[in-house]
């Protein structure tokens, strides 16, 4: 089928049908049956090359984007290029099955979900086709990535404009559809001002390439429609710079050159589905600056805004105090907030640094604001950035931990009206009982804000209803759009004819009956829409909390509160590890969605739901996800608000498995401790054994481990003995009589002591005397990632008992994934244990641990260059602040990387995660110790990822911190050092 074809000659008014022109395909009861679904099926895998997917996991990782909504589709098909769209819109017609264009999922109003076929753009369509630095132009298919455009374009200078907060997941096809702005839009305008032009298929598969004046292909009977309605054309929109609310027919007056493209964008998929498009490119400025304008609350910084576009700011930003409560310290720590309640974040561009930090000194003085301060340093910048990206996730929260949620997510008035907008806003949130913290672009009159509705009840949910009927009206009054960025979708779409009167939004019902007679192309979304409050994701969840194992405390306890976490926009889909932080590792591995953390916990919501996913916690669908989940409690710290799916994965295999046969490793590796503590007399023996290539394999295979895994050698002698051994001895050790406790845990104790020894001689040299705090100790570790936690409860309060009154004392925990479940998974699987909560606080690594309690010791002096990884438990729980200023002291130099080792305690060793572990390993941290020079420290506080460079890493030696910096401090001829087969210090 040719990617590019005359449009058929079709009357846009005729009804082939002979149906209601408002009885949309979706609503044909013969869809839901079974057996027109699976010839829909089967008629699609013939005509399509991509991927077609029917399954119950397909469906239920598209229910919903990032909005309030949720709707269930038949399958999802991932077309591989133009060809397969058109032939998939071919079917999908002759079927009657409406079709949903789907980019990353983020869109906030509901838009990408929908009853029928699903096209995910993002798998396959995601080539930058051309890109002509002379033209300043780029052509893409419509799965691009925005920061994969931005970084084509960047060597030459080049970049594009619009930059949604989601820029590392976000796709060009995406921010078409929504006409995307971001926060560069003072500058260079909406995606629409930056379209020229679009090849678009139509429901049926013909296709046209939509552009300007005399170089466009129009539909059918489009030049007619516009003539018969110049005038309402020409009176009825608003003058705004962020009108994106309805579809922007006035682009189509002559006199704006009747830009077709420009008319699609923001048409949210009802009018055809773009497979490939032309962009404008803008220069990017070569150095930055950032001024940051204090001001007593919102509204005054809003009211300051306006008065800033005259000086040419790259974005106006705005940002109340209570979004951010807890950013704020950590910002002041790298670039400073200034005083107030409020700030404007506005940023200049220059050719030079020096030229761009005098413009934003000027605004910065133009501003009149209670403080100022301008940052250039890029670091700074970037975390100041990072707070106003990550706010449409952080806003779900408010300060007392209340859910709050989109719906109203971004209204635009004309910029001289947002301060009084918001002092009516304001009132209104008031009136109604509700809260919101706004922010958003100031410059351009746009307002994001989650507001703390209840969408769980029938009360609930008529107030959302009052409340967004009202807020229609006084967005209205004040000149205003319903929306400003993210589109109306079912979340507004039904208020239109508020903004724009009944006469202009049939006009618009008749442009999409132009496009798409049989309404095949997303219905209900702009014309003949459902109610704001139908089809909302919550009504399908459990009224009653789900009983559980963890206590899930952030979530007054319920696990469906803490699934709702997750509010899909998508951070975990980042493509790039510099924009997800640690997360979602297996997902950056394989690229699907159901290895992302927003996958995981969809299928988990469906679990909940039970209308997709039938089989509760006996779920394949969701077990097969959670399968390559590595643990990394990444999410746990980078995810915006806070999911936590390696506790969910544990508290999913505790009932998945429970009165049933487990996976082999989960006897084997799940009670590692167990079987190390009975082997500890006969390692050497099992050592030698496990040279023996038959006996290991054959040990691998019942044990569940992957056959390309060595089995790691077990130690001669266990810490715990060592150093009893060395105290029992009379060695004499120098200190001011400090005890300090040390954690023997697994790894350390059984197979890395050497671990455990250096930390014994650091301690020392700061003047501590180091001593376990009891015997047969566990944190539970491998039972919690294992998901057996009835076994693991018992282990930790096992624990517990035998550490009697040292409970509470300092703690140093060498192993940070032990670490980090002493810390969380310890209170949460024992909330009423007041015991647990007082061991998680004195946990602290051995760099807080120097730095707090001997803050005058000073390490030897190392100056080496180092590279390796900060363990991600490490990242996620515990922070890496005082290990970077004890390494700086110690004069080791460099950054280590982020991401996760591929390994994970178990997870590297089981059977069927060889790729997956090792694709993990290869995207940071295997690099960056392959260009280490020669002389570099290779650094892994964790005993899986010092194992997977041993594994991987040719050889590479990698050590814990305790060891380099013991291997630094000079020998004592004061100390007695035991000699022995375990090769003291």
């Amino acid at each position: 089928m040719a990617a590019h074809r005359k449009p058929t000659e079709r009357d846009a008014s005729a009804n082939p049908r002979g149906r209601d022109a408002s009885a949309s395909p979706r609503e044909r009861d013969v869809l839901a049956n079974p057996g027109e679904r699976d010839a829909l099926a089967r008629a699609l895998r013939a005509a399509v090359r991509g991927d077609v997917d029917f399954t119950p996991t397909a469906r239920a990782l598209t229910t919903m984007d990032a909005s309030n909504h949720r709707r269930v589709p038949l399958g999802v098909v991932a077309p591989r290029d133009a060809d397969d769209v058109a032939a998939a819109l071919a079917v999908c017609r002759a079927h009657e099955a409406p079709v949903v264009p789907r980019g990353g999922g983020t869109s906030i109003a509901g838009q990408a979900t929908g009853t029928g076929v699903v096209l995910d753009l993002t798998r396959h369509m995601r080539r930058i086709t051309a890109l002509d630095p002379g033209s300043r132009t780029a052509v893409v298919q419509p799965g691009v990535v925005l920061d994969e455009l931005c970084a084509a374009a960047a060597p030459y200078g080049l970049t594009f404009g619009p930059d949604p907060s989601t820029h590392g997941r976000c796709t060009l096809g995406g921010m078409i559809g929504n006409n995307a702005c971001g926060a560069h839009s003072v500058a260079w305008g909406t995606t629409a001002d930056n379209v020229d032009t679009l090849t678009v298929a139509r429901y049926g598969g013909d296709t046209l390439r939509a552009g300007r004046g005399r170089e466009t292909e129009r539909p059918d009977g489009l030049t007619a429609f516009v003539d018969a309605n110049l005038a309402l054309l020409r009176t009825g929109f608003p003058a705004l710079p962020r009108r994106i609310s309805g579809y922007a027919l006035d682009a189509l007056l002559p006199e704006r050159g009747t830009d077709l493209a420009r008319a699609f964008c923001g048409s949210e998929g009802t009018l055809g589905v773009v497979t490939g498009a032309t962009v404008r490119l803008v220069e990017a400025p070569a150095a930055r600056a950032l001024a940051v304008l204090g001001y007593a609350d919102e509204s005054s910084a809003a009211e300051a805004a306006p008065g800033l576009l005259p000086y040419g700011p790259l974005t106006v930003e705005g940002m109340a105090a209570d979004l951010v409560p807890g950013a704020a310290d950590v910002v002041r720590g790298t670039a400073g907030l200034p005083r107030g309640g409020a700030w404007l974040f506005v940023e200049t561009g220059g050719a030079t640094p020096a030229e761009a930090r005098a413009h934003a000194e000027r605004i910065a003085r133009a501003g009149d604001p209670l403080d100022a301060a301008v940052v250039t340093d890029p670091a700074g910048q970037q975390a100041l950035w990072r707070i106003r990206e990550d706010a449409a996730g952080t806003a779900t929260r408010m300060p007392d931990g209340t859910e709050a949620w989109p719906g109203w997510e971004d209204c635009a008035v004309p910029p001289a009206r947002l301060g009084p907008y918001l002092r009516a806003f304001r009132a209104l949130l008031a009136e109604h009982g509700l809260r919101g913290t706004p922010y958003g672009h100031f410059g351009e009159g746009c307002v994001h804000v989650r507001i703390d509705f209840d969408l769980l009840t029938p009360e609930g949910v008529a107030r959302y209803r009052r409340f967004s009927t009202d807020l229609a009206d006084l967005v209205v009054e004040h000149g205003g759009s319903l929306s400003g960025e993210h589109g109306d979708g079912m979340a507004r779409a039904e208020l239109l004819p508020r903004m724009y009167g009944d006469e202009l939004v049939a006009l618009f019902a008749r442009f999409k009956g132009i496009w798409d007679p049989d309404d095949g192309m997303n219905p209900g979304i702009l014309v003949r829409p459902a109610r704001l409050d139908e089809n909302l994701r919550f009504d399908v969840l459990p009224r009653r909390p789900v009983d559980v194992a963890f206590g899930y405390p952030h979530d007054g306890g319920d696990f469906t509160a803490a699934v709702r976490r997750c509010v899909g926009v998508a951070k975990c889909r980042t493509a790039t590890p510099a924009g997800a932080g640690v997360m979602c590792p297996s997902f950056r591995a394989t690229g699907e969605e159901a290895h992302s953390t927003r996958g995981r916990a969809r299928l988990l919501h469906e679990m909940l739901a039970g209308e997709v996913i039938t089989d509760g916690w006996r779920s394949t669908e969701v077990r097969d996800a959670l399968d390559l989940c590595l643990s990394c409690k990444g999410c746990r710290s980078d995810c915006p608000v806070g999911v936590d799916m390696a506790m969910y994965k544990a508290e999913f295999l505790h009932h998945h498995y429970r009165g049933r046969r487990r996976p082999a490793a989960h006897y084997t590796m799940g009670r590692l401790p167990q079987w190390l503590r009975l082997a500890a007399p006969f390692a050497g023996a099992l050592n030698a054994l496990a040279r023996v290539r038959p006996l290991a394999a054959l040990a691998k295979r019942l044990a569940g481990i992957t056959p390309e895994r060595d089995i790691p050698v077990l130690a001669h002698e266990t810490f715990s003995r060592w150093l009893r051994r060395r105290q029992s001895n009379g060695t004499v050790i120098l200190s001011n009589d400090q005890v300090a406790l040390l954690w023997p845990d697994t790894f350390t104790e059984h197979l890395a002591p050497e671990v455990g020894r250096a930390a014994v001689r650091v301690l020392e040299s700061a003047g501590r005397t180091a001593l376990t705090p009891g015997h047969g100790l566990c944190c539970g570790l491998t039972y919690v990632s294992t998901g057996q936690l009835d076994r693991a409860r018992a282990v930790m309060r096992h624990t517990l008992d035998r550490m009697g009154g040292s409970v509470g004392d300092p703690l140093v925990v060498l192993e940070p994934s032990c670490a980090a479940t002493l810390r969380t998974d310890l209170p949460e699987l024992l909330p009423d244990d007041p015991r647990a909560a007082e061991l998680a606080g004195s946990v602290r690594t051995l760099a807080q641990y120097l730095e707090e309690y001997a803050p005058d010791w000073q390490p030897p002096r190392l100056d080496r260059p180092v590279t390796g990884q900060t363990h991600c438990h490490q990242h996620a729980v515990l922070g890496d602040g005082a290990d970077r200023r004890l390494r700086d002291r110690a004069g080791m130099s460099g950054e280590l990387s982020g991401g996760c080792c591929g390994l994970a305690g178990n997870f590297g060793f089981e059977r069927g995660h060889w790729e997956v572990s090792v694709a993990c390993a290869e995207e940071q941290l295997l690099p960056s110790v392959r260009k280490a020079g020669p002389g570099t420290l290779i650094l892994a506080d964790g005993f899986s990822c010092r194992t997977q460079l041993a594994h991987l890493g040719d050889g590479v030696r990698a050590r814990h911190l305790a060891e380099v910096l013991a291997e630094g401090l000079p020998l004592d001829r004061n100390r007695v050092l035991l000699e022995g087969p375990s090769g003291d210090l």
